[in-house]
């Protein structure tokens, strides 16, 4: 088999799919498996060199209470017992819920200049209003709407290959994700910048690290409901975390696997996100994102803050019907609304996962949703998936074989 196909860009999807079954001996089941574009029947318009799709399941968290009001929260991932964590977070901080608040929609656009003169940075914030000005001259829709370029800052940066110096464009971007309007305006004025620090623009890009659109989140859970040991275990759990990297990155993980469901279902770019998350973490050596303590009443009282890149404007949000629906589902009308629901997420499902450590282990919860899969892949029903999976827990036989015969003699 070659990889060098020349043209295959130009191929249509059917004669794509055609030319890698022939290359990879593909089964014209498999080759038409791939071929099914489900929800996303243009999918080749929106990536490139497309074959097929692929799916992930769709869950729908319950029990979300935030900021007062009732939320449904549409939650996309292949990991099982993800959804019903947070769904059991959410209904064990009722009534009151999570109480989430976020910044503005505040994106960091970073040119970097080689071989400025001296005096480069005095140079650019003297002409602060110039550089707004060919800013905003590209995208007057998103100034009308309250956008656009809201301040400057420069850093001076010493590098193994010489100083740099560093213009931030911190640029409101409103209900969008932002890397389009932030990366043209950068585009734009690099220009200018450069004629007036004699300097040479490298790149011109949005950063993901946005340190002026943090969201925060806190919710409490009672000691009456928790218990008193697992209060003190997940105080414990959060220290190991707070000392050791090993662990934070794990916590971490647990963290993010909520915030990336809820971003992945809406149509959001997960990989900014997570990029965003882990390099906030590591500021000043690497932390959880969550917080916790005793609150004056005894309560387990926890938080989360980071900065959250999401849009329910622009990219896949609109392209795909999926994350359109998502978006329905989830009420979200601002920007903000949508990075506040995934932040409560993200700290319902870390609660989550420590609670089940410190009390019961969290394989537990994981492998009996597996074994219930296993039983429905054998061909049982959702009631008799029930049954054998207590069979196979007791036993401690997993396998699809087994579910399988425990499913005939059952059926007989």
């Amino acid at each position: 088999m070659r990889s060098d196909l020349p043209g295959f860009h130009d191929l249509s999807l059917d004669e794509r799919l055609s030319l890698v079954k022939k290359l990879c001996v593909l089964t014209d089941e498999e080759a038409e498996t791939l071929r099914k574009t489900g929800c996303l029947p243009h999918s080749d318009r929106m990536i490139e060199n497309v074959v097929g799709t692929i799916e992930l399941p769709l869950g729908i968290a319950t029990n979300f209470m935030i900021n007062g009001h009732d939320v449904l929260v549409p939650m996309a991932i292949e990991e099982p017992s993800v959804v019903a964590a947070a769904s059991h977070a959410a209904k064990l901080a009722r009534p009151d819920g999570f109480v989430a608040s976020s910044d503005e929609p505040v994106m960091i656009g970073q040119i970097q200049l080689i071989g400025a003169k001296p005096g480069a940075s005095e140079k650019i914030y003297e002409n602060r209003d110039k550089i707004t000005e060919i800013a905003h001259a590209k995208d007057s829709v998103l100034v009308k709407l309250g956008g656009g370029l809201k301040d400057i800052e420069v850093r001076e940066l010493d590098t193994e290959r010489g100083k740099m110096v560093i213009v931030h464009l911190l640029v409101n971007v409103q209900d969008a994700m932002g890397a389009n309007a932030v990366n043209t305006m950068c585009e734009e004025v690099a220009p200018f910048i450069e004629e007036i620090t004699g300097g040479r623009a490298l790149l011109k890009i949005i950063s993901n690290l946005a340190v002026h659109r943090m969201t925060r989140a806190k919710a409490v859970w009672k000691k009456d409901v928790l218990g008193e040991d697992v209060i003190e275990g997940i105080l414990d759990a959060y220290a190991f975390a707070r000392a050791d990297p090993f662990r934070s990155a794990t916590h971490n993980k647990g963290i993010m696997n909520g915030v990336d469901a809820v971003l992945v279902a809406t149509g959001n770019d997960f990989r900014a996100a997570e990029a965003g998350a882990h390099a906030f973490a590591a500021i000043g050596g690497y932390k959880p994102l969550t917080s916790y303590w005793k609150n004056g009443t005894g309560d387990l009282a926890g938080s989360i803050e980071l900065p959250m890149v999401a849009g329910i404007v622009g990219g896949a949000t609109k392209s795909n019907p999926i994350a359109k629906i998502s978006l329905k589902i989830l009420g979200a009308k601002h920007a903000h609304d949508l990075s506040e629901v995934a932040a409560c997420v993200g700290l319902a499902n870390n609660f989550a996962a420590l609670r089940a450590m410190v009390k019961e282990g969290i394989q537990k919860g994981h492998m009996k949703l597996h074994m219930h899969n296993i039983a429905l892949i054998a061909g049982a029903t959702h009631e008799e998936a029930l049954k054998i999976t207590d069979i196979m827990l007791s036993e401690k036989k997993i396998s699809v074989a087994r579910a399988a015969e425990l499913l005939e003699i059952m059926r007989k």
